[in-house]
């Protein structure tokens, strides 16, 4: 009964809204305008290939560092229009729109429980059969075709990396688009590989489950379940933070820094031997990982830092007599957590801002239950929502759409977990020197500015330290990272990840100044 009441208020809804919608400036961005041409199935590749592959010589001469990577870091572009809104015939509607909309609630909550209780309920989003899809652009005519298509934002079409001359899209597509997305490509005359055929099945294989007598076993072992050879849940690298302060009291500090939206504790960790041999604090080098929910390599990455510099501290003593290092590895746990147990590719936080939009009455009531019937629209992109440079949604990388990857947040530090963060760093920004986040996935080492093309004034300074960095992981694993800002290697992001004021203004050799910071990109290859 619950589901045929669901599908009838599917129906109701989307009626209402396309009526309404027809009468008022809408407050987002409309999405999905995008038609491919209706074409008989076809060999879609544009060289004739299965896979749409082409000559491996051409694509090697213009895309030489080619990597197969599993998830993202999807960032789109998108702004709303504000209107003010006089009398009129949807005024009208709205009023008795609202009224129905009261008793309907009431009606819902009744037959199906609370909204949080039916959420509970629903199962995972799958990614059968989407596909992975390389393109390969090599005219700005095809980079204006793939952006005209990414701004349309249709819902099986997903970005995964930003339409460049001569750099290769990345493109996740769903299966009721597959064959008409590559005629599309053909159409235009853009060369592309799959890269995986089903999504699904990478997910799946991806993180191998371990069983209670395995975990076990593990605990009996080592002290704890960590093992680096699989994607640990949030409880699990709580507990080895917890592990590692009991351990290694001398060392390691376990710090609750702030709550999440859904209530969970925000844990990091400071390791430290304690003060200089003047008796001063040390300088401090911050990391953190996890801000976007889906890049779990970024936190595996930072938990295997911790426990370098706390299991094997004898062999870093020198890093240690000389530098404090406070480590959050999972800045969004709501997110990270939802990635794990409903949508694998989740990006956001798991908050709820419906009280505090713009919209009209009647668009927030359907905001509502439209978040009740389909589980979207929930949730900030934290990357967006620090207070600097924030909203700024005409060329930065962020939108005010609540429903949009990049949702910046009805304001700034909206999100518990950025302002908890936030406050930390400023509490103590007169020791952290360096700061680094880790995100994927695409090989560079961005440093400031993130918001604009303009850089700063030390920018030869910071690309410096970059590329001894990226020299040092070269040499050992062979991998090459790009440097330079977010806004040349990708595009402007705005109201990422620090303030203005949030480090120490005073000169050292890492000092990032009043900018947002080193910023590591990685990915798992």
């Amino acid at each position: 009964m619950a589901d045929d009441f669901k599908s009838t208020l599917c129906i109701v809804f989307v009626g209402l809204s396309a009526i309404i919608a027809a009468n008022r400036v809408a407050a987002r961005s409309q999405r999905g305008d995008f038609e491919f041409p209706t074409v008989a199935k076809c060999n879609c590749s544009s060289t004739g290939g299965d896979d749409g592959s082409f000559d491996e010589g051409n694509r090697a001469t213009r895309y030489p560092d080619e990597e197969i990577a599993a998830f993202n870091e999807t960032d789109n572009d998108s702004t709303i229009d504000n209107e003010s809104r006089g009398f009129s015939l949807t005024d009208l509607v709205e009023s008795m729109f609202s009224a129905v909309a009261s008793g309907i609630g009431s009606i819902v909550t009744s037959i199906i429980g609370t909204e949080k209780n039916f959420k509970s309920r629903s199962s995972r989003v799958s990614y059968k059969n989407h596909q992975l899809i390389r393109l390969y652009p090599n005219s700005q005519g095809h980079v204006n075709d793939l952006k005209e298509l990414k701004e349309s934002e249709p819902e099986d079409v997903k970005f995964w990396t930003e339409p460049m001359y001569n750099r290769t899209t990345d493109v996740v597509v769903g299966p009721d688009l597959v064959s008409d997305f590559k005629v599309f490509l053909s159409d235009k005359g853009i060369d592309f590989k799959v890269l995986i055929p089903d999504l699904q099945k990478t997910i799946a294989y991806q993180n191998p489950k371990m069983t209670k007598e395995q975990r076990n076993d593990l605990v009996t072992t080592n002290g704890h379940s960590m093992t680096w050879k699989r994607y640990h849940r949030y409880g699990e690298i709580v507990k080895y933070l917890e592990y590692l302060a009991l351990r290694y009291p001398s060392v390691a500090e376990v710090i609750t820094i702030g709550h999440s939206y859904e209530g969970q504790p925000i844990k990091m960790i400071k390791i430290s031997t304690g003060t200089n041999k003047g008796g001063e604090a040390k300088p401090a080098i911050w990391i953190d990982a996890g801000m976007h929910a889906r890049e779990w390599i970024g936190s595996a990455v930072a938990t295997y830092i911790v426990s370098q510099l706390v299991e094997k501290n004898s062999s870093y003593a020198k890093l240690l007599d000389n530098t404090d290092w406070m480590i959050l590895p999972v800045v969004n746990p709501d997110g990270y957590e939802f990635s794990h147990t409903g949508d694998r590719l989740w990006r956001k936080t798991r908050s709820n801002h419906a009280e505090d939009q713009d919209d009209s009455r009647f668009l927030q009531l359907v905001n509502h239950y439209t978040r009740w019937l389909w589980g979207k629209c929930e949730g900030v992109d934290p990357n967006r929502n620090f207070d600097y440079h924030w909203g700024e949604v005409e060329a930065g990388g962020a939108s005010l759409d609540p429903c949009h990857e990049t949702y910046a947040g009805p304001r700034a530090f909206s999100e518990p977990e950025t302002k908890a963060m936030a406050d930390y760093i400023l509490a103590n920004k007169q020791n952290i020197r360096v700061y680094l986040t880790l995100h994927s996935y695409s090989q560079m080492w961005l440093v400031p500015w993130g918001y604009t093309y303009t850089k700063p004034l030390d920018y030869s300074e910071l690309a410096s330290v970059a590329k001894k960095a990226i020299g040092a992981v070269t040499k050992i694993h062979g991998t090459n990272y790009q440097v330079g800002p977010s806004a040349d290697l990708l595009y402007p992001t705005s109201g990422t990840i620090l303030r203005k004021s949030i480090l120490n203004r005073q000169r050292s050799r890492y000092q990032t100044n009043d900018r947002n910071g080193f910023r590591l990109i990685m990915f798992d290859n």
